[in-house]
């Protein structure tokens, strides 16, 4: 352990933790662009610089490592001069459309200049101007908006493991791309899109859709057995945003069905009651129209809607009637990845101890 004094406080932290962490241990606000804390250093806002006794220029405490008897001070007019002129510097780089941008209300690049009451811009000059927008179908990539703060580059590659995007070009017309700055063409998680600080990164999908005064509803994500956490953003009765707090199981990350797949949610076709087929006289339950091939015919004219009691007592009844006359083993059951590992167990407890038989499989096992 290592004890350091900031501010005039004694904190004692791990030995191989930063500065910045030291500083959110005493919960001393000091702002931040480029930092994650699942994420490598990167000092590349260089927002959060301190003055250390025995340092004779400010430094990044997100990149510095903490020593025992450290005294290190947070604020000062100097340290807040240069912080103000660095984001003057950002901001004189940056679209001045916060009034139609995605993420106003949600942009940290917005949030700092309201803190330091940014309204006019001392530096003026060239911009970068990138005509060209992704053709990908999920995530909107407004360059222009780009602080390069190197948080999607070390998601992606330290995160997924998938490397997908990085820094290209030198000096002014550094940019961050994918190979050859073509269009992006990855696994679309979108863990870049939830570590953005800027509106530079985000989903096609909510465009127009709205931005604040969201109704929030945690819930489970319905895709696959895992559990993550999600929340759902809801606006007018419709779903048009879905994200996952860092508390979560999931720390916050998902993949691209939990992220982008919420459309089925608002659609005129899902299935909102039980159904049960009608069967007619001359066929059985299970006929099979002659066709080549044969196929089950599973058109809406051949279903009637029911409530959930009746439904199930329809299915106990049929699965008591088929095993009484034909035998447990004529009966089998198939399982779904979209359930828990909880209800798995159940499902196949419920074949093999209820029905009798061990005709049981997973969907997942092709």
């Amino acid at each position: 352990m290592v004890t350091l004094t900031i501010d005039g406080k004694k904190v004692t932290v791990r030995k191989l933790s930063t500065v910045l962490d030291a500083i959110k241990k005493l919960n001393i606000s000091i702002p931040t662009l480029c930092h994650h804390p699942d994420l490598t250093p990167f000092g590349g806002c260089r927002l959060c610089i301190v003055d250390i006794k025995g340092i004779a220029r400010p430094t990044t405490a997100c990149t510095t490592p903490v020593s025992e008897g450290m005294e290190v001070i947070t604020t000062s007019p100097t340290l807040e001069k240069m912080r103000r002129t660095t984001l003057e510097l950002l901001l004189s780089d940056h679209p001045d459309d916060c009034r139609v941008c995605e993420r106003a209300g949600d942009c940290k690049l917005q949030e700092l200049a309201y803190f330091y009451g940014i309204r006019e811009n001392h530096f003026l000059g060239e911009r970068r101007i990138y005509k060209k927008r992704d053709g990908n179908p999920f995530i909107e990539r407004d360059m222009e908006k780009c602080i390069l703060c190197g948080k999607c580059v070390r998601v992606c590659d330290e995160i997924e493991g998938v490397g997908a995007i990085d820094f290209a070009y030198r000096g002014f017309r550094t940019k961050i791309c994918p190979p050859y700055d073509k269009d992006l063409d990855c696994e679309f998680c979108g863990q870049c899109v939830a570590v953005c600080p800027t509106g530079a990164l985000t989903g096609k999908m909510w465009k127009q859709k709205g931005r604040q005064n969201l109704k929030e509803i945690d819930t489970i994500c319905p895709y696959c057995g895992c559990g993550c956490n999600i929340t759902l953003l809801i606006k007018r009765n419709d779903v048009i945003r879905v994200t996952s707090k860092p508390e979560t199981i999931n720390e916050g990350w998902l993949c691209v069905k939990g992220r982008f797949c919420y459309e089925f949610i608002n659609s005129p076709e899902r299935l909102t009651k039980p159904l049960i087929r009608v069967v007619p006289k001359e066929s059985s339950a299970f006929s099979v129209q002659q066709t080549n091939p044969p196929f089950l015919s599973l058109s809406k004219e051949l279903f009637r809607e029911a409530s959930w009691d009746e439904a199930l007592n329809y299915i106990a009844d049929r699965l008591k009637e088929i095993k009484e006359k034909y035998g447990p083993d004529s009966i089998a059951g198939l399982s779904s990845a979209k359930c828990t590992n909880e209800e798995n167990y159940l499902f196949q407890k419920f074949i093999r101890a209820v029905i009798g038989t061990n005709n049981v499989d997973h969907c997942a096992r092709y």
